[in-house]
Protein backbone atom coordinates (compact mmCIF):
# COMPACT_ATOMS: atom_id res chain seq x y z
CA UNK A 1 0.00 0.00 0.00
CA UNK A 2 1.45 3.52 -0.48
CA UNK A 3 1.76 5.87 1.88
CA UNK A 4 -0.53 8.04 0.95
CA UNK A 5 -3.31 5.77 0.85
CA UNK A 6 -2.22 4.66 4.30
CA UNK A 7 -1.99 7.95 5.28
CA UNK A 8 -5.79 8.60 4.32
CA UNK A 9 -6.88 5.25 5.59
CA UNK A 10 -5.44 6.43 9.07
CA UNK A 11 -7.36 9.79 8.92
CA UNK A 12 -10.40 7.80 7.52
CA UNK A 13 -10.05 5.86 11.02
CA UNK A 14 -9.45 8.35 13.34
CA UNK A 15 -12.68 10.17 12.47
CA UNK A 16 -14.95 7.50 12.56
CA UNK A 17 -13.32 7.03 15.72
CA UNK A 18 -14.08 10.65 17.05
CA UNK A 19 -17.31 10.50 15.54
CA UNK A 20 -18.12 6.77 17.57
CA UNK A 21 -17.40 8.75 20.79
CA UNK A 22 -19.20 12.03 19.91
CA UNK A 23 -16.76 14.04 19.43
CA UNK A 24 -17.18 14.98 15.62
CA UNK A 25 -20.26 15.11 13.54
CA UNK A 26 -20.68 12.68 10.64
CA UNK A 27 -20.08 14.39 7.17
CA UNK A 28 -22.22 12.75 5.60
CA UNK A 29 -23.04 13.52 2.06
CA UNK A 30 -26.93 13.51 0.70
CA UNK A 31 -27.66 13.54 -2.76
CA UNK A 32 -31.47 14.09 -3.41
CA UNK A 33 -33.15 14.68 -6.31
CA UNK A 34 -35.87 17.20 -6.09
CA UNK A 35 -39.29 15.36 -7.02
CA UNK A 36 -40.43 18.44 -9.70
CA UNK A 37 -37.04 18.07 -11.60
CA UNK A 38 -38.16 14.61 -12.36
CA UNK A 39 -40.93 15.85 -13.74
CA UNK A 40 -38.98 18.42 -15.83
CA UNK A 41 -37.18 15.89 -16.99
CA UNK A 42 -39.81 13.22 -18.20
CA UNK A 43 -41.42 16.62 -19.29
CA UNK A 44 -38.24 17.27 -21.73
CA UNK A 45 -37.85 14.20 -22.82
CA UNK A 46 -41.73 14.34 -23.99
CA UNK A 47 -42.48 10.85 -22.60
CA UNK A 48 -45.73 9.85 -20.41
CA UNK A 49 -45.01 8.36 -17.16
CA UNK A 50 -45.61 5.11 -18.57
CA UNK A 51 -43.40 5.53 -21.51
CA UNK A 52 -40.54 6.41 -19.10
CA UNK A 53 -41.05 3.72 -16.68
CA UNK A 54 -40.92 1.26 -19.44
CA UNK A 55 -37.92 2.78 -20.95
CA UNK A 56 -35.82 3.09 -17.52
CA UNK A 57 -37.14 -0.21 -16.89
CA UNK A 58 -39.08 0.59 -13.61
CA UNK A 59 -42.63 0.35 -12.36
CA UNK A 60 -45.04 2.67 -12.78
CA UNK A 61 -45.75 3.04 -9.21
CA UNK A 62 -42.14 3.47 -8.27
CA UNK A 63 -41.72 6.68 -11.13
CA UNK A 64 -45.14 8.27 -9.26
CA UNK A 65 -43.69 7.64 -6.01
CA UNK A 66 -40.57 9.82 -7.40
CA UNK A 67 -42.39 12.67 -8.71
CA UNK A 68 -44.82 12.65 -5.46
CA UNK A 69 -41.64 13.05 -3.17
CA UNK A 70 -42.37 9.34 -1.42
CA UNK A 71 -39.46 7.87 -2.12
CA UNK A 72 -35.97 8.77 -4.22
CA UNK A 73 -33.72 7.47 -6.89
CA UNK A 74 -30.88 5.43 -5.95
CA UNK A 75 -28.25 3.52 -7.78
CA UNK A 76 -28.73 3.64 -11.83
CA UNK A 77 -31.63 5.40 -12.16
CA UNK A 78 -30.73 8.61 -9.99
CA UNK A 79 -27.58 8.73 -12.21
CA UNK A 80 -29.63 7.73 -15.65
CA UNK A 81 -32.52 10.78 -14.44
CA UNK A 82 -29.21 13.05 -14.01
CA UNK A 83 -27.72 12.47 -17.72
CA UNK A 84 -31.22 12.59 -19.05
CA UNK A 85 -31.07 16.20 -17.28
CA UNK A 86 -28.15 17.28 -19.15
CA UNK A 87 -28.33 15.19 -22.61
CA UNK A 88 -32.20 13.92 -23.13
CA UNK A 89 -30.94 13.52 -26.84
CA UNK A 90 -28.50 10.72 -25.64
CA UNK A 91 -30.72 9.07 -23.36
CA UNK A 92 -33.66 9.03 -25.61
CA UNK A 93 -31.26 7.13 -28.25
CA UNK A 94 -30.29 4.37 -25.58
CA UNK A 95 -33.34 3.93 -24.05
CA UNK A 96 -35.66 3.79 -27.35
Amino acid sequence: MKDADFKNLLQGIREAGSYLRGNKKAAARVDRIDPCSITAIRTKLHLSQTELSTAFGISLATLRNWEQGRRQPTGAARVLLRVAAKHPKAVLEAVR
